[in-house]
């Protein structure tokens, strides 16, 4: 964690020393994700069960910069929780992302996540979060824009296959220049 932070806090040096237009703006982000998984109560094709069902959910709130209106680096916290292993985790990371493309303010970007992972509980260990995303942000009314997501995960738990939990979500969320 001490790693990430001091590499933020060189790239954003960097950009700020480097950059002749004083492009930087601050950002305010949440978004609220959730996992589907395959339902177990689910026997056979054509039964009343649905194939799918909510497997976790991910709320998380977050602040930072963006640079040059390519490049956000920003830190984050959250509150995670799976139905399926009753597993509850409050994640803190850092985060960039790198817009891809930009169409009338509208972005699509990719973001990788890196931090740690604090559990309530003792019956699992602190461990590491893990993230990587692609989504679009799409431009709204004044500062306001609306953010489509899909995140894969990954939390370091010790005592699970490969001592790690894995999913993929799928969320919807908002960000505020």
């Amino acid at each position: 964690m001490k790693k990430l932070l001091l590499l933020v806090l060189i790239a954003f040096s960097s950009l700020k020393v480097t950059s002749q237009e004083k492009d930087i703006k601050s950002f305010f982000t949440s978004s609220l994700n959730f996992t589907l998984a395959r339902n177990e109560f689910d026997e056979a094709f054509g039964d009343d069960e649905p194939f799918f069902s909510p497997a976790a959910l991910f709320l998380r709130t977050g602040f930072g910069y963006e640079f040059q209106k390519r490049i956000a680096i920003s830190f984050n916290v959250g509150f995670d929780y799976h139905w399926n292993y009753a597993v509850s985790a409050f994640p803190t990371y850092g985060t960039v992302k790198y817009n891809i493309t930009e169409d009338a303010l509208d972005t699509f970007f990719v973001e990788m996540s890196y931090g740690k992972m604090w559990r309530p509980s003792s019956k699992y260990a602190d461990g590491n979060y893990y993230g990587f995303g692609i989504g679009t942000q799409i431009a709204g009314e004044k500062r306001w824009n609306t953010i489509i997501r899909i995140d894969f995960h990954r939390k370091g738990i010790h005592g699970f296959k490969n001592n790690r939990l894995d999913s993929f979500s799928f969320g919807v969320g908002f960000s505020f220049f």
